[in-house]
């Protein structure tokens, strides 16, 4: 066999050789460090206890709890993402505190985040979130049925303590786009739908297809 023959087939046996990219363990690694170059995406929610039947509130006392009612002010939460995954920072709109947990998995209020204040939000088979503490792993958030935060270290994925509900503030309504379909159909209205059949159907038997615009200068 030539030389050129024999580096041929060893660089094609070394490229045979490579291992497929592990594209789960790259975002894997990721989404342990914090992305400090893009934007942060912000995110305000409430947080609904599955156990206490209320929302997780961030006292003026650094005190964390599940007791406060559908849009009281201190249920108002702002969530940022700390990297591209579902890692995330929560603090109180109100007071400016971040839910931490402390070397004892008692739930915290801190003015500084650190990665002991960072979450991970996993999304469950009944839809519920549970939220695992980044510093302490198999930690959880979790509260009581009183409402009262349960320590990170008794906590497991499978425990109602740890399954909570996104939901709007109350008031916040979710936007959607403006359909004509729900429009009021007053009278101006009618007339300019009228407007936009006639000029629609005469524009059609010229092979002109216009989009439905609600303006009477479309007529003209």
């Amino acid at each position: 066999l030539s030389s050129s023959s024999l580096t041929s087939s060893c660089s094609s046996s070394q490229v045979s050789a490579l291992s497929p990219p592990n594209f789960t363990q790259h975002v894997s690694e990721q989404s342990k460090v914090t992305d400090r170059v893009s934007r942060r995406l912000i995110r305000i929610y409430q947080l609904y206890s599955r156990t206490s039947g209320k929302h997780v509130q961030v006292l003026p006392n650094k005190k964390i709890n599940a007791m406060a009612e559908d849009g009281d002010a201190h249920a108002k939460l702002i969530v940022e993402t700390d990297t591209f995954g579902s890692r995330v920072r929560i603090r109180g709109a109100e007071t400016g505190f971040y839910i931490c947990m402390n070397k004892r998995g008692k739930l915290i209020g801190k003015v500084s985040p650190g990665r002991d204040c960072i979450f991970t939000e996993i999304v469950l088979e009944n839809n519920y979130t549970a939220l695992r503490n980044a510093r302490y792993e198999g930690w959880y958030m979790a509260f009581t049925r009183r409402g009262r935060p349960r320590k990170g270290s008794r906590t497991r994925q499978h425990q109602r303590e740890v399954h909570f509900m996104k939901r709007l503030p109350r008031g916040q309504q979710p936007a959607h786009p403006r359909s004509w379909e729900t429009r009021t159909l007053n009278r101006h209205t009618l007339s300019e739908l009228r407007c936009v059949t006639f000029c629609t159907y005469t524009q059609r038997s010229q092979s002109i297809f216009v989009l439905g615009t609600f303006s009477n200068r479309v007529c003209f």
